[in-house]
């Protein structure tokens, strides 16, 4: 599930892409996608990537529904503004944060001062050798 912006950015990158290109794109590729967008209907993102629909604006209700259909669970990767408004409604089941050993200095936060509180507890966590850290948290 994505939010539009990220949907957009995501079906250029990926859309056109084959195994031979990346064997990530299989997977991205051919999941069902749901995108959360009040200007997108049906038609204009299924013509941007195949196996996607529209899930209209953000409606908690809506989106629980959409998640309740998959067994295996719902990925999101990027959309920031949406991972935020679904912890708010508790419609978050696991989230995994990667941190890359890469200071910034500017650039969007995930989470920005006024947000709410989240409580979380660490599940699970792993070094891979390139220094990045996947950190697994499931709410508190």
């Amino acid at each position: 599930m994505q939010w539009r912006r990220t949907f957009e950015m995501f079906a250029s990158a990926w859309s056109a892409r084959t195994a031979e290109d990346d064997p990530g794109a299989p997977f991205f590729n051919d999941s069902p996608k749901g995108v959360v967008s009040s200007s997108l209907d049906d038609a204009a993102v299924a013509s941007l990537w195949a196996n996607a629909r529209s899930l209209g604006g953000y409606d908690a209700d809506r989106i629980r529904a959409f998640a309740d259909g998959y067994a295996g669970g719902v990925y999101i990767s990027g959309s920031g503004t949406l991972v935020r408004a679904l912890l708010a409604d508790g419609l978050v089941d696991a989230l995994h944060l990667f941190v890359y050993p890469v200071v910034r200095g500017s650039g969007a936060r995930l989470f920005p001062e006024g947000n709410a509180e989240s409580k979380l507890r660490l599940r699970s966590s792993e070094v891979y050798g390139n220094g990045v850290v996947h950190l697994g948290y499931v709410p508190a």
